[in-house]
């Protein structure tokens, strides 16, 4: 049994997929019309930059997507291997979107337009510096649940991902999580300060979702091909009415991706495909289990190697 996975923000880079860009004239159409569904030139941002644009929230969660959708279809309809076949279908935050429009459930002009909504309501939702991430390395999930409880008279920081064993990222306004960071330094827990602008998955988060809400109460869900996990709970997601719940409370909600990734292990799933930018979600995934086969796939090499073991 295998799955397909989705990156999140964070996985972008400069010039990701321009291999592919240049050589398949199936990834290059994919990246005009969504130039042209957003009436503006995001494969430019992609292949050339600046960074600083690319990395704007508004920019980078349509950015992600368009790259994983893009090597998704390469990978169906160039080298005709069907990734639908896949047992599950899962990604992290923003790369659930992409999870959904591969499965067929959301159409692809869709995905770029409430992803650009997403990214926006997500980045203006808290004023800039004052809220942020904090990554905690190397702690058990169990600990650092009891350092907030404890403290909670004295700092509100909420766990925005639990990532994988030893991975997890906090979230809070800036003044509450400094406090915490001397705490868990006090603990000798290691943390770092992450490069993000705003407060992701907790409940400063309120007004992206009060927009999210209403955007995603317009769009037009079909029955996705595969089983799609959400990252609110951690389990199978039943119907289009759940998913819209779930899409919405994804913004305020910790990311369950250590919980998401077991429970498809605990299936029977021996293999993951990481299909977008980077291989972050390869690294946690070896992290919480090293004996699954995972491959990261976003170069034309990466998809010549594929051996599914369904």
């Amino acid at each position: 049994m295998f799955s397909v996975i989705f990156p999140g923000q964070g996985s972008q880079l400069v010039g990701m997929g321009k291999d592919l860009y240049d050589k398949y004239s199936l990834i290059q159409n994919l990246f005009k019309e969504a130039d042209d569904t957003l009436d503006f030139s995001l494969s430019s941002l992609i292949l050339n930059g600046p960074k600083e644009d690319l990395d704007l929230t508004e920019n980078t969660q349509p950015a992600i997507f368009l790259l994983s959708y893009s090597i998704f279809q390469l990978i169906k309809k160039e080298f005709n291997l069907d990734l639908n076949k896949a047992n599950f279908f899962a990604g992290h935050s923003l790369g659930e979107y992409s999870a959904l429009a591969s499965a067929g459930s959301l159409s692809f002009s869709d995905t770029l337009k409430i992803l650009k909504i997403r990214g926006s309501a997500m980045q203006s939702s808290v004023p800039k510096g004052l809220g942020g991430m904090v990554a905690v390395l190397g702690s058990k999930i169990e600990i650092i649940e009891n350092i907030i409880a404890e403290n909670k008279k004295k700092y509100e920081c909420f766990i925005a991902n639990d990532n994988s064993e030893g991975q997890i990222v906090l979230s809070g306004n800036t003044v509450d999580l400094e406090k915490m960071m001397l705490d868990l330094k006090s603990n000798s827990i290691k943390n770092i300060k992450l490069p993000v602008s705003a407060p992701f998955h907790c409940k400063l988060m309120n007004k992206a979702t009060v927009v999210m809400n209403e955007e995603i109460s317009k769009l037009n869900f079909k029955e996705p091909k595969n089983t799609l996990i959400s990252n609110v709970t951690g389990k199978e997601i039943s119907d289009s009415n759940e998913l819209k719940e779930l899409l919405v409370q994804q913004i305020e909600s910790r990311v369950r991706w250590r919980e998401s990734i077991l429970l498809m292990i605990n299936k029977g799933v021996g293999q993951f495909i990481e299909v977008g930018p980077g291989k972050v979600l390869s690294g946690l995934i070896k992290r919480i289990d090293k004996n699954v086969k995972v491959s990261a796939i976003n170069t034309d090499e990466d998809i010549k190697l594929i051996n599914i073991n369904e």
